[in-house]
């Protein structure tokens, strides 16, 4: 079965370059972004590795750990962090997975189940599907997958933008409409009659149609 969101995310035990982990354990009460990578000394992640890492600052507002993940070893990881500070002027300041098992792939159906052996030996193109971000609420919860191909580097402004939507959705019976940004209206969540609508938001609400309903942002 492919992973979906609202589903548990799937507990795992690794080895990363900050030492052995277990997810949930170590992901505590925070909210998480692991993005996974098909090969170390790949070009498009090594971009993606930095830019993260030049955004941690925002995450971290956002009580938001940041996990990365990559097939190879995790001492290949450590030499791939130098090449990432030298183009990209940041190196990895979270940890870095070492999925030389595949086991963490499989069990986020990066990769099938039914692939044999580890990872020595396979290339960037056999691990094309492992290029997917997934943001993980504290109940353990998936909140967003998102899949990239191989030639598109992933936008993590946009990453940040769903997370404050996230936090602000689990928070407040309302959605966020299209290119939705901070600062924006957002809409009354459908399961909101009418009448609680009145006593939520008293000072009154635009409804361009019945079924949509406008107010400024929670502030709180």
């Amino acid at each position: 079965m492919a992973l979906a969101i609202g589903d548990i995310a799937p507990d795992f035990e690794a080895e990363t370059t900050e030492g052995p982990i277990r997810f949930h354990d170590w992901l505590g009460n925070s909210w998480g972004v692991l993005f996974s990578h098909p090969k170390d000394f790949t070009p498009v992640c090594t971009t993606e590795l930095g830019t993260m890492a030049r955004l941690k600052p925002e995450f971290d507002k956002r009580n938001t750990k940041i996990i990365g993940l990559s097939v190879d070893p995790v001492d290949n990881h450590k030499k791939w962090a130098v090449d990432i500070q030298d183009v990209v002027g940041f190196a990895p300041n979270y940890p870095m997975i070492g999925d030389t098992e595949l086991k963490v792939s499989k069990a986020y159906g990066m990769l099938p189940a039914a692939v044999t052996g580890g990872s020595e030996g396979r290339t960037a193109a056999d691990n094309q599907t492992v290029r997917n971000v997934f943001i993980v609420g504290p109940d353990k919860k998936v909140k967003l997958i998102l899949v990239y191909p191989m030639t598109t580097g992933r936008n993590f402004d946009e990453v940040l933008r769903v997370l404050d939507s996230l936090q602000m959705t689990a928070k407040h019976r309302v959605a966020t409409p299209a290119n939705w940004k901070q600062g924006d209206d957002v809409i009354i969540a459908g399961s909101v009659s009418d009448d609680e609508a009145k006593k939520l938001w008293p000072q009154g609400f635009k409804a361009p149609r019945p079924y949509i309903r406008i107010v400024p942002q929670p502030r709180d």
